[in-house]
């Protein structure tokens, strides 16, 4: 999973978002609006990292396809969340 987390935040330009997308969902789910809103992004760019978080199984949903779905951290996630802090701090510092 560290493997995974380190290219999914600092592999690329939407590192960023993908990691503010992950501790907004730490806190309580969201659907894609609301973190949209919550987030101050455009709505396509959270479908966008969504639909990469929820391909390498960091995210789930239920109520899946439908408006209103709701977006969750995965248990192997939440179990993991601690290396993901450890990568965002050391990606901050630099």
């Amino acid at each position: 999973m560290r493997k995974l987390l380190w290219w999914l935040i600092a592999g690329s330009t939407g590192g960023p978002n993908r990691a503010k997308i992950i501790m907004t969902l730490h806190d309580r789910p969201y659907n894609a609006n609301k973190l949209s809103e919550e987030l101050n992004l455009n709505y396509k760019t959270i479908r966008h990292h969504i639909k990469v978080l929820k391909e390498n199984n960091v995210i789930t949903s239920t109520g899946e396809h439908k408006y209103g779905e709701m977006y969750f951290l995965t248990d192997k996630m939440e179990e993991n969340y601690d290396t993901f802090q450890e990568i965002w701090k050391e990606l901050k510092l630099n």
